[in-house]
């Protein structure tokens, strides 16, 4: 959520942010009802002003009839002052509603661009493997091999969900337990969250009310499956003021994510590339203003660390301005080069949210004793998404047999298991 005081202040500067965002929210709706806000709030201060003096004049006064006169009109303003208290209520959640819905304002280091054509490649690394033979896709190899069952994912939940067997579901598992191992000692502390929270956790972390319709959630038992741990990992200190000598905070936790979107029949969603429910290992970070971008650089090494180590050729992209996720100023992501689909695939996205997801939340911290407290800001990153990382291991550790390598900083997770197939 954006700063009511900086739309007030920066409305003109606001507006030009939300255009190169390729956003048609009408500021002008918030700037107008802040200006009924105000307004009926002066008016009340006035009326209470008025019942309070008055109210002193009556207690002092010796003409009975003067005294019931003024009562009664200190009954008329009474009835005012709750009338007026009712329209600033309502306003004030119309108000709120309306700022839910703002998107976060891009850093000045965020590229300005329509769509992901527009996205910068900041670094490629490693090389892409050549082969002696024709690299097939993954969802061939697995269905070849018996390792990725559609027909019975599809048996048991519909369309965009699959089985898992034996070698590759125990690489999943090692790529979970490697991941978070690694992250550990990179210096997050581990947790461990529920996969459905509460809504108020959604709204708090911007996925609401855009992304209501992609949410699973039973509403009467307000139990909502988390799209992603982000959700959970920026509810953790909601409502609570951190001391600044705990600051930064790093997170890192596995969760399944869900989510209801609609894909697409075609190439670009063949295999277990995009499903309604998928593994993920997240990175999260809470930091003072003045070190966020540090922390950014931290999250960006991290995760690209986990890459080096499963031998990924890899980029890094810093997207442009028409291509930011609602709640981020600035987000880099990192795609993986995939030979039997013969594309990048993003396997994360990290990104610097300032305040917007701490104001939502209510998350701050008092930068000096006895000093006014101040919002933290909020950092996200995937370290990495499961499927897509696992997709990028099969088809570039394919044999000509039609077995799978295992690289070799996941043998130890995998039994010293070396060869799958």
């Amino acid at each position: 959520m954006l700063d009511i005081q900086l739309i007030r202040q920066k409305t003109s500067e606001i507006k030009a942010s939300l255009n190169i965002r390729g956003s048609d929210y009408d500021i002008d709706k918030i700037i107008n009802l802040d200006k009924q806000r105000r307004t009926l709030l002066q008016q009340t201060e006035q009326l209470k002003s008025k019942r309070n003096k008055t109210s002193k004049d009556i207690g002092n006064m010796k003409d009975n009839q003067s005294r019931v006169t003024l009562i009664d009109e200190m009954r008329e303003v009474g009835n005012q002052i709750s009338s007026l208290d009712n329209e600033v209520r309502k306003i004030e959640s119309t108000l709120h509603k309306l700022m839910l819905e703002i998107p976060n304002i891009p850093h000045s280091d965020t590229p300005v661009g329509e769509n992901d054509k527009d996205n910068v490649t900041i670094k490629e690394v490693g090389t892409k493997p050549s082969f002696d033979f024709i690299p097939k896709p993954h969802w061939e190899i697995g269905t070849n091999l018996g390792l990725i069952d559609f027909e019975r994912g599809v048996k048991l939940s519909g369309s965009r969900f699959y089985v898992l067997n034996k070698g590759i579901a125990r690489m999943q598992r090692a790529l979970i337990n490697f991941m978070l191992d690694l992250h550990t000692q990179q210096g997050y502390s581990e947790c461990y969250l529920p996969f459905m929270v509460k809504e108020i956790n959604f709204t708090a972390a911007g996925q609401l009310p855009k992304f209501a319709d992609n949410i699973y959630r039973d509403i009467e038992d307000d139990a909502w499956f988390v799209t992603t741990a982000e959700v959970p990992l920026t509810n953790l200190h909601r409502d609570e003021i951190i001391s600044s000598n705990d600051l930064p905070l790093f997170y890192t936790a596995y969760t399944p994510c869900f989510r209801r979107e609609k894909f697409a029949a075609g190439k670009e969603v063949r295999g277990i590339k995009r499903g309604h429910q998928f593994d993920k290992v997240e990175m999260y970070a809470l930091t003072t203003p003045d070190s966020s971008d540090e922390a950014l650089n931290k999250l960006l090494i991290d995760a690209e660390e986990t890459c080096k180590l499963l031998n990924l050729t890899y980029r890094v992209q810093r997207l442009c301005s028409g291509d930011l996720g609602f709640g981020s100023q600035i987000t880099y992501d990192i795609e993986v080069w995939s030979p039997g689909c013969n594309e990048w695939l993003e396997v994360s996205s990290i990104s610097n949210c300032g305040d917007f997801q701490a104001r939502r939340a209510n998350i701050r911290y008092r930068p000096k004793k006895n000093t006014k407290t101040e919002y933290v800001h909020t950092l996200n990153g995937s370290g990495l998404g499961i499927p897509r990382t696992l997709i990028a291991i099969i088809e570039n550790n394919q044999q000509s047999d039609g077995r799978i390598q295992v690289p070799e900083a996941l043998v130890p997770w995998m039994s010293n298991e070396e060869m799958i197939g």
